[in-house]
């Protein structure tokens, strides 16, 4: 569980650390990186801890993710917790690390409605429940681990960060909104992204039954 817990915890600190940096350097090199850049650089972070970390922890990166592998019971409530834990400190050390290296920057990449609330909160449910349902298909009870489970997660991720980040910073990860949050001091918007995320995630639970067998939502079989 130790190992399981670090590869969160490391996992998610790459995540908020390359993705937020991306918007923080973008800012302070002019729009060097570009819109584009951030996007990809999300995506393809993703990819690479999902394929790093996907076979020792699953990879969650995501409190979101994790609450929707229990709620589909592919993931024991008794170990949630921990997971938590471990993406929030992982995070919220990513964000410490970039405030140490970028103290000038306000908000050190933190996710901000563009217009109204409910446009943003109806956006991060269902960019959100578009990715767990992708999740819920690719992986394997609740681990996310393969050459191709990481490049179809990590290709949603920046798909969806291409067209809805200009909308609503396309969070689907209350970690990843929480800690540049927490850090920079931008709380006014916070429950929006701890919230919409998670309801996202639980909502593709119910869908991915739909559209498949029960076994979609169901214990693994013992090995």
């Amino acid at each position: 569980m130790k190992k399981k817990l670090l590869a969160e915890c490391l996992g998610t600190f790459t995540l908020v650390f390359a993705g937020t940096g991306a918007i923080v350097i973008n800012a302070a090199s002019h729009g060097s990186i570009t819109h584009m850049g951030v996007a990809l650089t999300f995506g393809l972070v993703v990819l690479a801890m999902v394929h790093t970390f996907g076979d020792v922890s699953g990879a969650h990166l995501n409190p979101a993710v994790t609450l929707a592998f229990a709620a589909a019971r592919r993931f024991s409530w008794h170990e949630v917790p921990g997971y938590l834990a471990a993406q929030i400190v992982g995070a919220c050390t990513a964000s410490f690390l970039l405030h140490t290296l970028f103290p000038q920057d306000a908000t050190l990449g933190a996710t901000l409605p563009a217009g109204s609330d409910s446009q943003s909160f109806i956006m991060e449910l269902v960019l959100t429940s578009i990715l767990m349902l992708t999740i819920l298909s690719v992986s394997t009870g609740a681990k996310e681990k393969g050459i191709t489970a990481a490049i179809t997660i990590g290709g949603v991720i920046a798909l969806e960060a291409l067209f809805a980040g200009p909308v609503s910073g396309a969070s689907m990860n209350p970690a990843r909104s929480l800690a540049p949050a927490l850090v920079s001091g931008h709380l006014s918007h916070l429950w929006l992204y701890l919230i919409a995320p998670t309801l996202g995630a639980l909502l593709a639970v119910p869908l991915c039954l739909c559209v498949r067998d029960s076994t979609c939502c169901s214990p693994p079989p013992a090995s």
